[in-house]
């Protein structure tokens, strides 16, 4: 297939390019390459004939109309989203504008074109989210497709959004949809704002390890590569109009992976003190949702996909990854907000 790929230079979108040119795909990676991507990620497939980069603005319905035109895509993955939850508490405005309005124009582009070659039953459009649009759960219990949206964030209600405009236009227009939602992703290439790159460079760095709270929230860790490979299952596989949630079927308190990779750190780059010492306790942000967890039974009897990476195999790869890609990372340190508490006051 020719898969047209929204957000192919962030964190999952480029581990969906390099997995779909592996597996044979050809890609166009549409990118508006704003502070958290990165041309570096899929460096090692930008060569490939299968392979074509169209910068632009998913709110941008002309160029939107041009790339479909141009490329005529078999199927659309749209991973292309304003993320992080700290900087939607201090900035809404933008992931209203690029997960709402974004989705809006890249849905009636897909729709305009769909529409105009005829309506092929084997187009698809595959909306990636996530699981916190579900809201917080307690201590026992897992998100299942049924549960009740309840998101608790900008980022998070956005997302929902997106989501409800993405089943809309499926149940209105006929349009050719699968959804799928994910929980929290970890590996190479994640961009030095979320916890488990932070803790890594913080750690190496000398600098204090932000923990929010007690550490005692608790999310289920997904690896990157795990979840590229479940989305390109979802694309070849699932229902027309069915939702798929993803999970890496390991959840762990904030604080236990902050330690597991302390320790990890003490084996493959030893100092004097501990890294441990250097774990500081900060005030939490405003609506921390205590626990997500992801009920995967659907996308495993249904499509045969489970997680292969255990987090202890995963937070090893990823650690050795940081330590033998300084380049990349020390690339990005001076990009807007990197290394700042973001998202402390609501």
């Amino acid at each position: 297939m020719k898969l047209l790929v929204t957000g192919g230079a962030g964190f999952i979108g480029s581990a969906v390019v390099r997995q779909a040119i592996a597996r044979g795909h050809e890609v166009v990676n549409l990118d508006a390459l704003t502070y958290a991507a990165c041309l570096e990620n899929v460096a090692s497939v930008a060569g490939s004939p299968s392979y074509a980069f169209e910068q632009a603005d998913i709110r941008d319905r002309a160029a939107l109309d041009r790339i479909f035109a141009t490329h005529k895509p078999d199927a659309v993955m749209h991973l292309a989203a304003e993320s992080h939850v700290d900087r939607s508490i201090d900035g809404p405005g933008d992931f209203i504008e690029t997960n709402i309005t974004g989705t809006y124009q890249l849905l009636e582009a897909a729709r305009a074109y769909w529409t105009q070659a005829g309506k092929p039953e084997d187009f698809r459009f595959h909306h990636i989210s996530t699981d916190e649009v579900f809201g917080s759960l307690g201590e026992t219990g897992q998100f299942t497709e049924t549960t009740p949206y309840d998101p608790r964030s900008p980022y998070s209600a956005s997302k929902a959004a997106s989501d409800h405009l993405v089943r809309a236009w499926g149940e209105t227009y006929g349009l050719p949809i699968v959804m799928t939602n994910c929980s929290n992703n970890y590996g190479p290439y994640h961009f030095p704002e979320k916890l488990i790159p932070v803790v890594i460079l913080n750690a190496l760095a000398g600098k204090d390890i932000p923990v929010y709270g007690a550490g005692e929230n608790v999310r289920d860790w997904l690896y990157v590569e795990d979840h590229a490979d479940a989305l390109l299952t979802v694309l070849e596989k699932g229902q027309l109009g069915r939702s798929y949630n993803i999970g890496g079927e390991n959840e762990a308190k904030n604080i236990d992976i902050v330690r597991t990779i302390c320790a990890i750190l003490e084996e493959k780059r030893p100092k004097n003190s501990p890294y441990v010492e250097q774990i500081t306790f900060v005030t939490d942000r405003p609506g921390h949702d205590l626990r997500y967890a992801i009920d995967p039974t659907r996308i495993a009897t249904e499509l045969g996909w489970r997680p292969s990476v255990t987090l202890e195999e995963g937070l090893e790869k990823t650690v050795q990854w940081y330590l033998d890609n300084e380049d990349w990372w020390r690339a990005l340190q001076d990009r807007d907000g990197v290394g700042q508490r973001l998202g402390a006051k609501a």
